[in-house]
């Protein structure tokens, strides 16, 4: 009898989650590719990263390039393989900013602060880098390390114990975002687990995280967001939820409910929701895709989308522009291309 009892609560509980599933309300959107302009020399490569300013201009961080090896005074140095370029609010293209940057191997993902100053983060050097407007570096967070090694798939990456090294030794970064005190925050977490805050000056305040399933753990750490209350989300990959911490690294509370988290966005201004992506994995590009609209607690207002290659459709999507709610830019790394998807309110 205890048995039976038992397996009747797993299926109600899995028909539950299906049902659950099944009743997100699809969100109505029409999708574009907003991009144009390239020189004939420049093409996109994997969009790792996207984001506008406040005047609406928009920046792409790219796997795409020439990577090369130079021979240093004591090492060989590496550097080319991601490039970041600028477009008009309209999607011309601009320029291309920090050409050559030491920095720039394996696009991961870009951000623009409140001030306007662009951030590029990049796994493979292990770096986030800090533009002006002018396109000029004025801050250059980490060191590459002495030996290179090429990034495995997001699924075969080695977990990391611990929350690394004090300061800005990265392991594999994957996003940053700033509090209302301009405090910043790295997600280290590609091949290590760890949330790693700074002031903003650049000086390391503490880490927090570790490697595993439990409250605060982290098994990827994808993504990070923060609110105007200055909560703090953190997309937890392969433990398909994303955790909320307050500013010193205590868990508030986890989210659940939209698969993978991968690329993540809140909105500004008083009412404030956010986008979470249900990315597929490098290695099926047929499964998952959608992306869901939530409320800041974690109920679920929507979703949109699916897995594939056409206009519309979505190929392991990276990043979430949505400066504006109804009008939002996705980078996809699966697909090589930058959506504008517009939802119908």
């Amino acid at each position: 009898m205890k048995n039976s009892i038992q397996l009747w609560a797993l299926v109600a509980a899995v028909t539950l989650a299906v049902q659950a599933q099944a009743q997100v309300p699809e969100i109505q959107f029409s999708a574009e590719d907003p991009l144009s302009g390239f020189p004939d020399d420049i093409h996109m490569g994997e969009a790792a990263g996207v984001a506008r300013n406040s005047d609406g201009e928009i920046f792409v961080y790219t796997r795409t390039g020439n990577p090369t090896i130079t021979l240093g005074a004591s090492r060989y140095v590496s550097h080319g393989g991601a490039r970041l370029f600028k477009f008009s609010a309209e999607g011309e293209f601009e320029r291309e900013m920090g050409q050559e940057s030491y920095g720039a191997l394996y696009a991961q993902q870009v951000r623009v602060d409140s001030e306007d100053y662009i951030w590029s983060v990049d796994q493979m050097s292990g770096q986030v880098v800090k533009f002006d407007q002018d396109g000029r570096i004025v801050m250059v967070m980490s060191r590459k390390p002495e030996a290179m090694r090429l990034p495995a798939p997001l699924f075969e990456q080695p977990a990391r114990e611990g929350v690394g090294a004090e300061g800005e030794s990265f392991q594999g970064p994957t996003d940053v975002s700033w509090d209302s005190q301009g405090n910043f925050y790295v997600a280290d977490g590609m091949r290590n687990a760890r949330v790693a805050k700074y002031d903003s000056e650049g000086r390391w305040i503490k880490n927090w995280g570790s490697y595993g399933a439990a409250a605060g753990q982290f098994n990827v750490v994808h993504g990070i967001a923060i609110d105007s209350a200055d909560n703090i989300y953190v997309a937890d990959y392969n433990n398909q939820r994303i955790q909320v911490f307050d500013t010193e690294g205590n868990v508030l509370r986890e989210m659940k409910g939209f698969g993978s988290p991968m690329a993540m966005c809140i909105t500004p201004g008083p009412e404030q929701v956010m986008y979470v992506s249900n990315s597929n994995p490098a290695d099926d590009l047929d499964v998952g895709g959608e992306i869901y609209k939530m409320e800041l607690d974690g109920t679920i207002i929507g979703k949109f989308g699916k897995a594939g290659k056409n206009i519309g459709e979505f190929g392991t999507v990276n990043a979430i522009d949505c400066q504006e709610e109804n009008n939002l830019l996705v980078g996809e790394l699966g697909n090589w291309r930058v959506q504008r998807v517009t939802l119908q309110p």
